[in-house]
């Protein structure tokens, strides 16, 4: 478990990163193709060129995502990708970042959802245009209501056969109660108030679509967790980490890389 760690024991500098587990929990399904470049924030989280995980630029040098992503990583190289529609065809705006480090919140483990964020801090700033823009989050402690209308979107399995997506998806989803989600055929206990629940008949955030953000009325409230093992499967809701709870990690996690690391450099053109 990494909660007993120290917290600067966490940060895991780029070269190797190898773990046990299963694998990327999160679980685009019932979706569509996003418009190019309409989702100018999203990133792909990558190890040796292949995506594995979503995230979103919270600040010019920093991605959010989800802790688990790390999970089974065996050896090898991260970067990520912004800027991007399709993963395989060339673009403009396609730029790949180097990592200068991984963050994990020091609460999370691969044997439960909890503390499931992963800071990722990239080894440049990066260039701010149309295609590549940071996603604000909620930092105010309040729960979405009920019924809000939301998205989640991701490079994710779009079947439960396992297909690809060559393009970014997204797809709207209801947010359910809390009370609701841990209701025994649902997830039986386990959602606390720092996750979140939205519907999955059908529609659902799936394999691949981990770390991605889950945006209501235009901000991140919360990341893609896990959800079912079968896509779409309604007595599963998606389960998602609420970011409010974690604002004051996230600015202590920053301001402490500035200070031991200095001005990363500026962006390259």
């Amino acid at each position: 478990m990494m909660g007993g760690f120290p917290f600067w024991s966490l940060i895991i500098f780029l070269g190797t990163f190898s773990a046990c587990g299963a694998g990327p929990r999160g679980r685009i399904l019932g979706g569509q193709e996003s418009p190019p470049h309409r989702r100018p924030y999203m990133a792909s989280l990558q190890l040796n060129g292949k995506h594995v995980c979503g995230g979103f630029l919270i600040a010019d040098q920093w991605v959010l995502s989800a802790a688990h992503c790390l999970e089974d990583a065996g050896n090898g190289t991260w970067q990520v990708l912004l800027g991007a529609h399709s993963l395989s065809r060339t673009e403009p705006s396609k730029h790949r970042y180097e990592v200068q480090a991984l963050i994990p919140h020091p609460g999370s483990s691969s044997e439960t959802n909890n503390d499931d964020l992963l800071l990722v801090q990239l080894g440049e700033r990066v260039v701010l245009n149309e295609n590549v823009k940071i996603l604000a989050f909620q930092r105010e402690d309040r729960d979405v209501p009920v019924g809000t209308r939301c998205e989640v979107a991701g490079w994710g399995i779009i079947s439960n056969t396992g297909r690809l997506p060559d393009t970014l998806q997204y797809v709207e989803l209801g947010v359910i109660s809390r009370s609701e989600c841990n209701g025994r055929t649902r997830h039986d206990g386990i959602i606390t108030e720092k996750m979140m629940c939205a519907e999955s008949r059908k529609k659902d955030s799936c394999k691949g679509d981990s770390g991605g953000p889950f945006i209501c009325n235009g901000i991140a409230v919360g990341v893609v967790a896990t959800g079912s093992r079968i896509c779409g499967n309604w007595k599963k809701p998606g389960i998602y980490t609420r970011i409010p709870p974690y604002v004051e990690w996230i600015n202590g996690v920053q301001a402490a890389a500035n200070l031991t690391n200095g001005d990363l450099p500026s962006p390259t053109v």
